[in-house]
Parts: C-alpha cells; sequence; structure tokens
C-alpha cells in the first residue's frame, strides 16, 4: 500500500496511490483527510538539533496524530483547555515539562485547570502574570516576548510588532522581573515567535532580538524558545527551510545568553505546520464539471468547512485527480478552478489572498473522480467547521504497515444534539 506521503507530494501521480484513494473512499466515503505518520517522523528527524521539540498542536489536534509525536520524544503546546484534554487523552503527563499551556488570557475554566495540574505557563500578557500567581504560587512561567516586529507569509499570521495582539510588548520586560520575584514564581524561559512563514533575515533579527529582552528583563532563565513558523514549500519547486542553518542561528543566541550568566540553557523548538502540513491530504469527489465561458469550474463535495485556508488568506494547495479506477487524470490543461458546494461565493479553493478566484492549467477531470488537495495536515482539519450544517469529516492516519481512522465521521444526530431548546432559570 502506498504511502501517504506519495500522494501528498506526487498527488496520486502513481496507480498504487489511486488504489489507495479509492479503496479509501469506498470505505469511509468523501471527503476526508489523510495523514502518514512516517512523513511526520522525518520532519521531526529535521530538529533533532533542538534540545525540546515543542509540537503546536493547534495545527492539526487528532489524538492519533498526538500519540505519534509523544512516542517519537515532541513534547507539546497547547492553547485551550480543550487542547490540554487532547494532551493529556493522548498520554502526555502534566506537572512536568511535557506539556505546556501558551496563550494571552486565561479563561477562569483553564486558570483553574492549570493550577490544579500544574501545568507551565507560556504567559503572552502580564495580566496573565498576576493571575496565576494569585491562584499558584511559585508556579512555572514562560515569557512570550513581542520584539517590536513581526513577519509572516499573510497579515492574519504575521504575530509580532505593534499591530499584534500576542505576547508582552518588550519595553515593558525591565518592570516585570521584579514582579515575577515579587509574586514567587519560577521562570523557566523566554519565548519569541514573530509568524508563520519566517525567512533567515528575520530569523537573525529574532535571535538578537532574544538576547536583547533577556538583558532587558534581567533574570536568569533555563530554556529559550524558537517558536515556530517554519516555512513549507506549497509550491511546485519551493524550496526546504535549511533546518541546521535555522539550528546555527538560534544557538548562536541560546550561547550569548548562557555565556552571560554562567548557568546552562536549554534551546526549544515549536513546530506546528512544519511537522504536519506536508504528511497529509484533503480527498474529495467531483460533483459537477462547468463551463463557464471560456473557463471550468470543478466542483467538489468538501468546502471550505473542510479547507479554510485559501477561503481565509488565499494559501495554495497543489491540486491533483484521480479517476474511479484510481488512476490520475492526464491530458490536456485548461484554465481550471476548484470550488466547494457551499453556498458561499468564496468557497473556491484556487483563489489569492483577497478572494480573486485563479485558474490553473489542470486536465479536466469527470463527475465520480477524485480530487487532492496536497500539503493541507496542518489548519485542515483542526480549522474545520460545521458551517452550512455540515458535519465534520473522517481522518485516517497510514503509520505503517497500519491504516486506522482517526476520527470517523460526524453525524447530524451529533451535530443537532446539542440544540437542547432548554428553558434557563435565571432565578
Amino acid at each position: 500500500m502506498a504511502a501517504a506521503s506519495d500522494i501528498s507530494t506526487r498527488l496520486g501521480t502513481g496507480e498504487r496511490d489511486g488504489a489507495l484513494i479509492t479503496a479509501l473512499a469506498a470505505k469511509v466515503g468523501t471527503p476526508f483527510w489523510l495523514y502518514d505518520a512516517a512523513r511526520i517522523e522525518s520532519q521531526i528527524a529535521r530538529l533533532r538539533g533542538f534540545d525540546t521539540i515543542r509540537y503546536a498542536q493547534k495545527a492539526s489536534s487528532n489524538l492519533d496524530l498526538l500519540r505519534v509525536m509523544r512516542r517519537n520524544g515532541v513534547k507539546i503546546d497547547a492553547v485551550s483547555n480543550g487542547e490540554i484534554a487532547r494532551a493529556l487523552a493522548a498520554g502526555y503527563q502534566a506537572g512536568g515539562d511535557e506539556l505546556v499551556f501558551t496563550a494571552d488570557i486565561f479563561d477562569r475554566p483553564t486558570l483553574e485547570r492549570v493550577a490544579e495540574l500544574g501545568i507551565p505557563v507560556n504567559c503572552g500578557s502580564p495580566d496573565m502574570i498576576d493571575q496565576i500567581a494569585t491562584v499558584s504560587p511559585g508556579h512555572k512561567i514562560w515569557l512570550r516576548i513581542n520584539p517590536g516586529f513581526g513577519h509572516g507569509h499573510s497579515n492574519k499570521t504575521n504575530t509580532g510588532g505593534p499591530f499584534s495582539k500576542h505576547g508582552i510588548w518588550h519595553e515593558e520586560l525591565p518592570a516585570l522581573g521584579p514582579r515575577i520575584e515579587a509574586a514567587g514564581l519560577d521562570l523557566v524561559g523566554l519565548h519569541m515567535h514573530i509568524g508563520s512563514g519566517v525567512d533567515y533575515g528575520h530569523l537573525e533579527r529574532v535571535g538578537d532580538a532574544m538576547i536583547e529582552a533577556y538583558r532587558a528583563l534581567g533574570m536568569p532563565v533555563k530554556a529559550v524558545s524558537a517558536g515556530g513558523g517554519l516555512s513549507v514549500p506549497y509550491h511546485d519547486g519551493g524550496s526546504e527551510i535549511d533546518t541546521e542553518h535555522y539550528v546555527r542561528q538560534w544557538d548562536s543566541a541560546r550561547l550569548a545568553i548562557q555565556q552571560h550568566q554562567g548557568s546552562p540553557v536549554e534551546m526549544e523548538i515549536e513546530p506546528g505546520r512544519f511537522l504536519v502540513a506536508a504528511a497529509g491530504c484533503l480527498v474529495a469527489e467531483v460533483r459537477a464539471v462547468k463551463k463557464v465561458a471560456d473557463r471550468f469550474f470543478v466542483v467538489v463535495d468538501a468546502g471550505f468547512n473542510d479547507l479554510a485556508r485559501p477561503a481565509m488568506y488565499g494559501s495554495y494547495h497543489r491540486i491533483g485527480f484521480v479517476d474511479a479506477a484510481g488512476v490520475p487524470v492526464t491530458g490536456v490543461a485548461h484554465p481550471v478552478a476548484v470550488a466547494g458546494p457551499l453556498c458561499e461565493s468564496g468557497d473556491v479553493f484556487t483563489q489569492g489572498d483577497g478572494g480573486v478566484v485563479e485558474f490553473r492549467g489542470l486536465p479536466l477531470p469527470a463527475v465520480g473522480d477524485f480530487c487532492v488537495f496536497a500539503d493541507a495536515g496542518a489548519y485542515g482539519a483542526a480549522m474545520s467547521s460545521n458551517y452550512n450544517s455540515r458535519p465534520l469529516i473522517p481522518e485516517i492516519v497510514i503509520d505503517g504497515a497500519q491504516v486506522r481512522l482517526a476520527r470517523r465521521r460526524q453525524t447530524m444526530e451529533e451535530l443537532l444534539a446539542l440544540e437542547t431548546g432548554e428553558t434557563l432559570d435565571l432565578a
């Protein structure tokens, strides 16, 4: 059986890949998500130069994938009470350093939970420092720093600078050292993540900013975190990030801090999409091929409720077709836009940032063929919704010789069960 990584990177150009798609479609229906554990493990191996790899599970958080991370020694980052519950269900332990909670605020239930379980907190606002100190004296904390600048492949993925809500503004750091000491909190380290799609020029700048933040804070640290944001080549011919160069750049910052304080400093990285993007694809069925003027719309049974990234910020996913017999669709290229079934003009997978529909040179499939969206393992299933009252779709993981149903298709009964119509007594 072909691995899902073959499908993700070659878009079903091999007959064995097509046979796998058709077999799974017959078993679970379409649309569905497909992941390859081996591809995740190969990405993990590229980051072994860091002391700790901590997965940002918001990228893709089904329990099966979290267990793959755990067996490979990858620790976990949670950004909500629900993600804490997922990590614990996957076997991660609270109270040590396996699990860290990262956010810019505490909602009340999450504050109670991290205090109860002793989960280290990566504080993205000064208010979080005060709130955790009140309920959990001596709690372990990190500080997420906004260095005053950011960078991302879209304005919606830029997490630094004066227009970002994320992190503690760097000019506030001198006042925080005494505040942390007075509260009796245990400072673990500093964290800096300025956005997704970070280039090497910004990387060097971030390393220098980390050193400046450490000096401004005036407290010793046990670790520094490079955050995430490592680039993924979504386009054909795109270059892979040089992870060894990435390690060297951050190691320079770590060593400078370590030399200054005279005690060891560990180095973490917090990848999300880097680990899972290329490991996953979305498979849908072609339900209509429509000619519009001199162009074509191929309409499939997956919508932006399943894969939101193109509609959200014009992200690019390579697309290929496999016929009902499992054979890759080839032939003359036509100007083709691929769209979904939602009652929204924005439900188009081939669009640029700003919503402009783009027509690609693709062979025309037939109704009943399958459409494969590559590199969809990150922020695909994790951002899915029930918009248009559409149930969540299955997630399948290929792990060596095993094919596992990580999540079955949601039923309409489950979707409607939350709508009780209960009368609330406010007396």
